[in-house]
């Protein structure tokens, strides 16, 4: 297919050749879009983008999540206005990035995205005087884009989406929805399909890799093989990815409500080496303690998601190192001859040393996991006054969840202490001061008798 179009931004006419693309506009009577399903505040940016001369639309994820007839969770816009445009029209506007150079209209606690047509990169011009797509737009020698603010049209940026069902663009002047790459054929067939060429897709942007894998299983979709197959081959390029970015994209992975599912399918494309190398081998047997106590994990994660309860990404990567670091500290014990508790304590900085190295965890919530770890150490210690002062702390909550999982998992005694702490926090003030007391009868601990407090003599008079 070949289309002359006009550079919206540039204001140059080109040649520009695709047969990755097949628009179709689907009337309002052809689809169940609503404004009402739309977010007021995006739609305040829709309008007022419209009224100053831009084009805009709706685009992406929320599109998708409207035509599926799911509730997106926010909503992006993208537009022929440059961020400098888009930032004269809205106060509230604040620029970001350096990579993907974007437009966030802050509205509260809502943030609408927007984005300008992204174009294709392009040879440097003659004129050195001008600024080239070499400059706006850089990409390293496997092919990874590295800065990309190329501007151009809504076909180029249609072509530059990454999966099909992505490529939908919804315009509120008539709400009609262009369909670029057969999104709506791909939505009923449940398949999932990469726009272009898999491997050169990959290598533009390896995070693709995981927005496979995260949107078959929210959305229920089949991978293509073409799609799918290149995971295999490419996974490794996740290397190259900067850590702060990996740490909101497994955010994304794993506390979105379908957390199983997309664990499932990341040891199913080999994507866990990559993001936790630590871990990886110890999941190499599906009935190992280490991979069950992740799917328990996540299972409960996802019914706290999916019931409207809160969630912290501390849990989750807690929970992930948990193993690599209790398989350290054996080995710091056996060969430097450490007691458990220097073990420990080493072995948990040298796992999160390691792994920030590949995702950089920030650190209020490296500080939470690390006392979810101690506590594990502490919560077996209930005589005297421990046990009270256990249920104070601050991480307690986090830290019984966390030994209950293990219990579930491993049993035994644990198991049994697990059940204690359950009991113990649901039970009344004296039946709890009889657990201390039965529990220290059968440790074969004698009651400590309260110390009587000796009376200073008085030095006598000479």
């Amino acid at each position: 297919m070949i289309k002359k179009v006009k550079n919206a931004l540039s204001g140059n006419a080109e040649e520009y050749h695709s047969d990755l693309l097949d628009p179709k506009v689907i009337t309002r009577a052809e689809h169940g879009i609503s404004r009402k399903d739309i977010s007021d505040n995006a739609l305040k940016v829709l309008y007022r983008l419209n009224s100053a001369g831009f084009d805009a639309y709706l685009v992406g994820g929320c599109v998708r999540d409207l035509m599926m007839g799911l509730h997106p969770k926010d909503f992006d816009v993208v537009t022929n206005a440059t961020p400098d445009e888009v930032k004269d029209l809205f106060k509230n506007c604040r620029l970001i990035g350096r990579r993907f150079r974007l437009a966030h209209v802050v509205f509260g606690r809502e943030i609408i995205e927007v984005a300008t047509f992204r174009g294709h990169h392009q040879s440097a011009p003659e004129d050195k005087s001008k600024k080239s797509a070499e400059v706006l737009g850089k990409q390293n020698q496997e092919g990874q884009i590295l800065r990309d603010n190329v501007f151009g049209s809504i076909e180029e940026d249609a072509e530059r989406r990454d999966f099909t069902v992505n490529a939908m663009y919804y315009r509120v002047t008539d709400y009609t929805v262009t369909d670029f790459a057969n999104g709506m054929q791909a939505i009923q067939n449940k398949r999932l399909e990469l726009i272009g060429d898999p491997e050169t897709r990959y290598r533009e942007d390896p995070v693709r890799m995981l927005r496979a894998v995260r949107f078959a299983a929210k959305l229920e979709m089949e991978i293509s093989p073409t799609s799918a197959d290149a995971i295999h081959e490419h996974g490794n390029l996740l290397s190259n990815i900067p850590p702060a970015r990996l740490f909101e994209e497994v955010i994304k992975l794993f506390i979105s409500g379908q957390g199983l599912k997309t664990f499932e399918l990341m040891q199913e494309y080999d994507l866990i080496q990559p993001l936790f190398p630590q871990l990886a081998p110890l999941l190499v047997d599906p009935e190992s303690r280490e991979t069950q106590f992740i799917k328990q994990m996540l299972i409960n994660t996802d019914n706290r998601i999916n019931t409207g309860q809160r969630v912290t990404p501390a849990f989750m990567y807690a929970a992930m190192l948990w193993y690599p670091i209790e398989e350290h500290c054996q080995k710091l014990m056996d060969e430097a001859g450490l007691n458990h508790f220097d073990a420990f304590n080493i072995a948990v900085n040298d796992v999160l040393h390691r792994q920030i190295q590949r995702i950089m965890i920030p650190k209020r919530f490296t500080t939470t996991m690390r006392e979810i770890w101690l506590l594990q150490l502490r919560l077996p210690k209930r005589f005297g006054r421990r046990a009270y002062q256990m249920l104070e702390h601050a991480r307690f909550r986090a830290a019984y969840d966390f030994l209950l999982i293990r219990g579930q998992i491993e049993g035994g005694t644990l198991l049994e202490l697990a059940d204690w702490w359950t009991e113990f926090q649901e039970v009344s003030a004296d039946k709890r001061k009889r657990m201390l007391v039965k529990l220290r009868e059968a440790e074969g601990s004698p009651a400590r008798r309260p110390r009587r407090r000796q009376k200073s003599k008085k030095p006598s008079a000479s």
